[in-house]
């Protein structure tokens, strides 16, 4: 089973990095640090420490000076579950889902996870079952279908929905053979444009612009990222487009947010002014959804020549899932996660992991991807694609190998966490919130903005220093 640096070594390796800058790193920490048969903790702290590395790099390549980077194990777990931990003016988090959301049984004795979060997603539900939106009426509803009946007709109606499978079952999937095939991060050339000189500033990522087209917690995560490392992050969203509030807050530090309407000429005319300025495109929409408004890769390279472009998908670009939509908590319920965490565990039943690991560590990846295809092009001009899936990085954390007894570790408690804590202002009052993990010795990491409710900031970038 490969070490946490081992792990880090293999996806510096992927991305085309320096072997020698590894020699900067430190990493600190045992596992399991939570309860769970899979290495939620190793991930946690390989993706942070590859996305800390990486801004370190881009800034050697901007000022010509190398820093030590280091991640605690403990501290990049609390980071991956920082909604968890967020407290404004002193007030937990309310409850996480929806009334209907969560496991239900169908008539074949199988199990479906309904995400239900978001209204147009609960009705879809609702339609397709015939039933009020209370949990026994839905459980009721199911008892009348099998499983992968019921996901194939939710899915085509636009619900958000998974039949839990075992590891093997998927596996037997085309879908899976296909997504085999993929890199865990691609970043791939797909234009030609000269390179781009770096903006002044004394941090890493100090004048580049990133829109950041994304909700929930990957691209969000993503986006923090980038901003903590100095970039002017601008989070578009549309004024009648459904959000998390919690999860706004947690994932919207270090950002300016405005509200673009995409569905207006207007709208798009104003993404394409911002987009003609920006250095990276951070999206999280399904994969033709962009491409239908003119935003797709190709479109952004032509507006921009120079751009970084990032996708997220739930399953990856090939394979006919493709177009699937999904969160975390249905990826985990449809590749095995949830039957192996349930039967490592002793529960009849599906079992989460204990942390949107799928989620969080997509975020730094998308966020390492970024800045390493943002140093090639400073040295070799293009613009860049970079791709990740919550799938795929589900396979990278299937096959870092399970841990024998996870369950017999104690979950964090409180005074575990505290050290990690930090408290600041925001546009909501007074935020408690996780640092960010990834220490770097010469240009720290932090967030310079505050949380700000969304559509706050007009649509336009802050001048460059």
């Amino acid at each position: 089973m490969q070490s946490p640096r081992e792990i880090l070594a293999d996806l510096w390796a992927l991305a085309g990095g320096d072997p020698s800058a590894l020699d900067a790193v430190t990493l600190t920490g045992e596992e399991p640090q939570l309860p769970s048969s899979f290495r939620v903790a190793a991930a946690a702290q390989a993706s942070i420490a590859a996305a800390g590395l990486a801004a370190a790099q881009v800034w050697k390549l901007r000022s010509g000076q190398s820093q030590e980077v280091a991640v605690d194990m403990r501290h990049a777990v609390v980071e991956c579950r920082s909604e968890r931990y967020l407290r404004v003016d002193g007030k937990p988090p309310p409850p996480a889902w929806d009334v209907i959301a969560g496991i239900y049984r169908t008539r074949d004795q199988r199990f479906v996870r309904l995400h239900t979060n978001f209204r147009h997603h609960r009705d879809a539900v609702c339609r397709v079952l015939n039933c009020k939106p209370e949990r026994d009426d839905v459980q009721a509803a199911l008892m009348q279908w099998n499983g992968e009946a019921f996901e194939t007709a939710a899915y085509a109606s636009g619900c958000v929905v998974a039949m839990m499978r075992s590891h093997g079952e998927w596996s037997e999937l085309p879908h899976a053979r296909a997504l085999a095939e993929l890199p865990l991060v691609s970043i791939e050339k797909i234009g030609e444009a000269a390179p781009r000189p770096w903006p002044g500033g004394d941090r890493p990522l100090a004048g580049l612009r990133v829109l950041d087209l994304s909700r929930v917690i990957a691209g969000p995560v993503a986006g923090r990222t980038l901003a903590v490392h100095g970039a002017d992050v601008l989070l578009i969203s549309g004024p009648d487009l459904p959000a998390i509030p919690w999860l706004t807050i947690d994932t919207g530090r270090g950002k300016l947010t405005s509200f673009v309407d995409l569905k207006s000429e207007q709208g798009r005319h104003s993404l394409r002014d911002l987009l003609a300025g920006a250095d990276i495109f951070s999206q999280g929409y399904r994969p033709q959804a962009l491409a239908a408004l003119g935003f797709s890769p190709q479109d952004a390279a032509r507006i921009s020549p120079g751009i970084v472009y990032v996708s997220l998908s739930a399953y990856g670009q090939a394979g006919p899932w493709a177009e699937r939509r999904g969160f975390d908590s249905l990826v985990q319920t449809a590749t095995g996660f949830n039957h192996a965490e349930g039967q490592a565990a002793g529960v009849d039943g599906p079992k989460e992991l204990p942390v949107q690991m799928l989620d969080h560590a997509t975020g730094y990846l998308m966020a390492f991807g970024a800045m390493m295809a943002k140093a090639r092009q400073s040295r070799e001009g293009g613009s860049w694609h970079v791709r990740v899936s919550l799938a795929r990085t589900g396979r990278w954390l299937w096959n870092l190998g399970r841990v024998a007894d996870g369950f017999k570790t104690e979950d964090l408690k409180g005074e575990t966490v505290q050290p990690f804590i930090e408290e600041i202002p925001s546009g909501f009052g007074p935020l408690r919130s996780v640092r960010h993990s990834a220490v770097l010795s010469k240009a720290p990491a932090f967030w310079a903005r505050p949380a700000m409710p969304l559509g706050s900031h007009p649509a336009e970038w802050p001048m460059r220093s």
